[in-house]
């Protein structure tokens, strides 16, 4: 079976994996396109991984990721915006690599509440005022910053952003190059209003990358670690991704996986399921 030409495969599908041998995986498959973790970046060098993007031909769909800035002001914030404008300069030198219609966008995991904290707002305000600072280095770079909200059961450790709406209205102050947002469907797909939210984003040029995967309950132990191929869980995969078209979203599609059992299976074999679980669950509803 042959991949969709929007397929991408994001490199926590097949966590296990050097940026050499992630890529030589994808290309196996016959896929088009890849998105990069900044650990395995880190431990090839930037340089170096930007040399294996360039050779492999393959267009660069997402860097992942930056964020984790809703501490106070202090030393672990300042460290924190400076540890995401390495990863802006990052996501521009590998897209830069990519194949023609690479897209230079870093996904942002804004951060859970701070350690003693119950204010969310305050939480949130802090991932305003970040961003804020952040988006004169992002257009600079020619990066997008792209916002990506969460499952609500992430709110106190990994995302205070919840909704679409949410990420909107903090990307609303800025240009839609620069600040956008990630449309999820493992976070999203429970809101009775995404398909409208999705709109509104089409509306207003938000939708930086799109990524799918499937929920299936009971979740693991980890709740991190329950991400399932496309087809395996209880996703209606065409409605949004039916919505993310109308919105005008022509770029490539993520699958994102973190599930202990995929990064236990063969990355060879985990791609090629990946392959057969969008054909048969996402790219449907392309046309």
């Amino acid at each position: 079976m042959s991949a969709h030409p929007r397929l991408s495969i994001n490199q926590a599908t097949i966590k296990h994996t050097t940026v050499a041998q992630a890529v030589q995986v994808v290309t196996g498959a016959g896929i088009e396109a890849i998105g990069l973790w900044r650990e395995q970046v880190q431990e090839a060098g930037l340089q170096e991984s930007a040399k294996i993007i360039a050779d492999s031909g393959l267009r660069y769909s997402t860097h992942c990721r930056g964020g984790w800035f809703t501490v106070p002001e202090g030393p672990a914030r300042r460290a924190a915006i400076d540890d995401n404008r390495r990863a802006i300069e990052e996501t521009a030198t590998l897209a830069a690599a990519g194949a023609e219609g690479s897209r230079a966008v870093l996904v942002l995991v804004v951060g859970g509440l701070p350690e003693g904290s119950r204010d969310l707002f305050g939480a949130r305000q802090r991932v305003s005022d970040a961003v804020a600072e952040l988006a004169p280095d992002a257009q600079a770079a020619g990066v997008t910053l792209a916002l990506e909200p969460l499952h609500p059961m992430y709110a106190s450790d990994r995302s205070v952003l919840s909704t679409l709406p949410q990420a909107l209205d903090i990307a609303a102050d800025f240009d839609p190059a620069v600040v956008g947002v990630t449309v999820d469907t493992f976070h999203l797909w429970w809101d009775p209003e995404v398909l409208e939210h999705i709109a509104r984003a089409g509306r207003e040029n938000r939708i930086a990358t799109y990524q799918v995967c499937d929920w299936k309950t009971p979740l693991e132990a980890d709740n991190l670690l329950s991400r399932h191929y496309p087809g395996d869980g209880m996703i209606d995969f065409g409605p949004m991704t039916r919505a993310v078209v109308e919105a005008g979203y022509d770029g490539d599609i993520e699958v994102e996986l973190l599930n202990q059992s995929i990064w236990d299976t063969p990355p060879a074999e985990a791609v090629r399921r990946t392959v057969r679980g969008f054909e048969c669950a996402v790219a449907p509803y392309l046309a």
